[in-house]
């Protein structure tokens, strides 16, 4: 693995890039004064620049026609044509001119969405990135910060967070996730439908105060309106999706639907059986302007998922090489889960003025969750020998052992989200202030009828009576409510013409706890030059309990759970470059976040389990660091590293022993790594072109995640000194756009009806590694517990088509 990594690594970096056109000048508007912040880009690459305070932009192409688009809010689009030699320096001075129309309307949004701690997600590249869980959120896991061991889910834990610790925003809607969710392969599509974004930002940490009260990330998704009428359609051998987007004159309308089974994937784990996944999503977002100063936009969602799983067998590997140990089940039952959520957003927006604007957002979700199995396996350890003659296996060496396991549910959970939430955003001088409040309601009614049992022994009734009972076992009925109401404040400010400064606020309060949590948050950013930014940012973090984090391990509601709070800081600096024969952009940050109150947790694969009674406290540290640029001419790649140290001490928290004199001792653990507490991840993105050619194209997603700790369930609950390995995948794929502008030869028949056709050949898991989620906890005749590795997904080829419909 090393190896391949250093591979890679030694091919994107050792790449000689041809000779740039580099464009660079002054932007200006009709009085003939320079305009900051405007977008310069190349028209369908991947390059963007951005206007200093004096209106100076520079940016390069690799090709040498090429156009350059200039946007600004409140100014009409420019786009101009080149036709250059390579090597040419090019000045060029552009002036915008006012577009009244939107100058009328014009947000003044510009600085709070410029002034964040937040990085842009290039969206361009989310087709091209070979990936098994088909979500938008896949590209999250090759950011700094974020730490990855389950390709199957669309969750992931930012900087020794949990994933309840992450907000996810579309077009200013919060959004939630299902509860019962047991493991990757359960999951199915992610409310966020990649081929609907047009940006997307997101925060490891620091976000400001108009997001709500989380305690680790935000990421902000929007679905804006399309420059022209464009159609879609992706057809693969894991599902299909749809999209239309149609602009009109004062309106535009999104269409979606996407289809999921990846039986085939799933196929490749050591469960052998009957897999009968689907999943389902439609979306639909329509906004109508009835003025330049008044629109309504309106999201709908319906997301279905339906997992079944009929298991026959399953014989798993594991041990050391000098004592390898096999596991055999037979399998009798079966599973069926199924997932619901239907629901959407209306929102009005009024700008009266250039300086004003007043957004009303109301939503409403329902998510219906069932999962029902009834499962019986029989199994047997064996002890094996090596032998290295034939690669494989010898024959048995020693039975450890016969015994049985069952596992049965009937679980149904419905949850009820209902909000209204005002944003006012109002410019006043030089300051540019944004405050809102918000009221949510959320409803659950929970109903769990769920056990289990190990036997190792093949008789589990106690002597003289007609029962047994069962060690897992839970009985609830639970009907909860939970009212909520929050507010903020923020002020953006330009200090000078090299800093900026963030003041911010949230107030909120809720039924549940009866707290009123407040949460400052403080950001500078200081830009010494053009390309060099430095930015600081502290702050107080609340999360509210909720739902899940009051239920407690056998079913039982914890009411009187408080609030989790965390003091965060953090520095950081980005750098942008000339190297390697292109612009790249270094990034970097430093943080520490000290949790004074936390409510602790277990993680069984993607289920987080709280200890609802219990209380923590702990600290977190790291740093993370990207490069990214067109290493090969329009084509993005990106690496990043990130280092973390996350622990926590459960408060009151003691076990018995006994020493070495045989006398009982009780034992205080003390600080102990958090679930979640990876210590280095590494991810590289990667795109190279093939034979010479502009239009064939390879992506290598590579992913490294160190171990995580992980505990028995037969052992105390804070000694989870076990761990996962580490997380281990390359993920490949090789693609070919038929109607590509620089392609050399297009079939007639295709550029007839299409403006794009790609084709895609992927392979999953390139190097075949077993990588574990979990451990199936089983005995053998001698009670002796044993930790079973639960892989994750095997080697698999994918293949898929992307048809863009010609605009006509």
């Amino acid at each position: 693995m090393t190896k391949t990594l250093f591979l890679f690594l030694f091919v994107a970096f050792s790449l000689t890039a041809a000779a740039q056109i580099k464009v660079s000048g002054v932007v200006y508007d009709e009085k003939n004064q320079p305009l900051p912040k405007v977008t310069v880009t190349l028209v369908g690459l991947a390059g963007t620049s951005i206007t200093d305070e004096n209106g100076k932009y520079t940016i390069q192409s690799r090709l040498s026609n090429f156009s350059l688009r200039y946007k600004l809010v409140g100014y009409k689009i420019e786009t101009i044509k080149f036709s250059e030699s390579k090597g040419a320096e090019i000045i060029k001075d552009i002036m915008l001119k006012p577009d009244v129309k939107e100058l009328k309307a014009v947000k003044v949004t510009n600085k709070q969405n410029q002034l964040n701690n937040a990085q842009s997600i290039n969206v361009v590249d989310i087709a091209s990135l070979p990936t098994v869980s088909m979500n938008f959120e896949a590209i999250l896991k090759t950011l700094p910060g974020v730490s990855t061991n389950n390709e199957l889910s669309s969750q992931y834990n930012v900087r020794g967070g949990n994933f309840d610790e992450n907000l996810i925003y579309v077009n200013d809607i919060e959004i939630n996730r299902p509860i019962l969710i047991r493991n990757g392969q359960q999951e199915g599509l992610s409310f966020i439908n990649p081929d609907f974004v047009s940006s997307a930002r997101f925060s490891a940490g620091g976000f400001n105060a108009r997001y709500n009260d989380k305690l680790s990330s935000v990421l902000d998704v929007r679905y804006n309106k399309p420059d022209s009428n464009q159609y879609i359609l992706t057809a693969g051998l894991m599902g299909i999706s749809a999209t239309a987007k149609t602009a009109f004159k004062n309106s535009h309308l999104l269409l979606g639907f996407r289809r999921k089974d990846n039986r085939n994937i799933l196929g490749t784990q050591d469960t052998r059986g009957s897999y009968r996944p689907s999943f389902n999503d439609f979306q639909a977002l329509y906004q109508h302007n009835f003025s330049s100063k008044f629109s309504i936009n309106t999201l709908l969602n319906f997301n279905s998922g339906s997992f079944r799983l009929v298991p026959e067998s399953r014989e798993t590997q594991f041990g050391t090489i000098n004592n390898p140990i096999r596991l055999k089940v037979d399998y009798e039952g079966q599973e069926i889960d199924n997932y619901y959520t239907y629901g959407g957003a209306v929102t009005g927006l009024f700008q009266p003025n250039k300086d004003v604007s007043v957004k009303w957002i109301n939503s409403y979700f329902e998510i219906d969750e069932r999962e029902r199995f009834d499962i019986d396996g029989n199994y047997v350890f064996e002890e094996v020998d090596n032998n290295y003659g034939d690669g494989g296996f010898g024959p048995i060496r020693k039975n450890r052992g016969l015994g049985s396991y069952y596992s049965y549910a009937r679980n149904s959970l419905k949850s009820t989200i209902a909000s209204t939430e005002l944003k006012i955003e109002h410019r006043v001088g030089k300051h540019d202030f944004t405050y809102g409040g918000r009221f949510e309601q959320a409803k659950y009614a929970d109903r769990i009828n769920e056990y289990s049992y190990i036997d190792s022994a093949g008789y589990i009734l106690p002597a003289n009576t007609n029962s047994f009972t069962f060690e897992d076992a839970i009985f609830s009925n639970n009907n909860l409510k939970i009212n909520s109401i929050s507010a903020y404040l923020q002020d953006s400010y330009a200090v000078s013409s090299k800093t900026d400064v963030q003041l911010g606020v949230r107030v909120n309060y809720n039924d549940l706890s009866g707290e009123v949590l407040v949460s400052p948050r403080f950001l500078m950013l200081y830009r010494p030059e053009e390309y060099k930014l430095w930015r600081f940012t502290a702050g107080i973090y609340r999360q509210a309990p909720s739902y899940r984090s009051i239920r407690d391990l056998d079913g039982s509601l914890f009411l009187d759970q408080k609030s989790q709070r965390s003091y965060n800081v953090s520095t950081g600096y980005d750098f942008a470059f000339n190297g390697l024969g292109t612009r790249l952009k270094f990034t970097s940050e430093l943080y520490y976040k000290y949790a004074d109150r936390m409510i602790p947790y277990v993680i069984d694969n993607v289920r987080i389990k709280y200890l609802a009674t219990d209380v923590a406290k702990g600290h977190t540290y790291g740093a993370d660091f990207s490069l990214g640029g067109e290493l090969i001419k329009d084509l993005m790649s990106f690496f990043r590293v990130s280092f973390l140290s996350a622990n926590q001490d459960v408060i009151g928290d003691s076990y018995l022993t006994r020493n070495a004199e045989g006398s009982n001792e009780t034992i205080y653990p003390g600080y102990l790594r958090r679930p979640t507490d990876q210590r280095v991840n590494f991810s590289m993105f990667f795109q190279d072109r093939l034979f010479k050619s502009p239009t064939y194209k390879v992506h290598v997603n590579l992913l490294y995640g160190s171990r995580l700790p992980i505990g028995s369930p037969q052992i105390e609950t804070y000694t989870d000194n076990f761990s996962i390995p580490a997380y281990r995948r390359v993920d490949i794929g090789f693609s070919n756009d038929f109607l590509d502008a620089e392609a050399l030869k297009k079939p007639q028949f295709l550029s007839r009806y299409f403006s794009s056709v790609i084709a895609y050949a992927e392979v999953f898991n390139l190097l075949n590694i077993n990588n574990t989620v979990s451990y199936l906890w089983l005995k053998d005749v001698n009670n002796v517990n044993y930790g079973i590795p639960n892989y994750l997904t095997g080697r698999q080829l994918n293949f898929k088509l992307i048809f863009k419909l010609k605009n006509k």
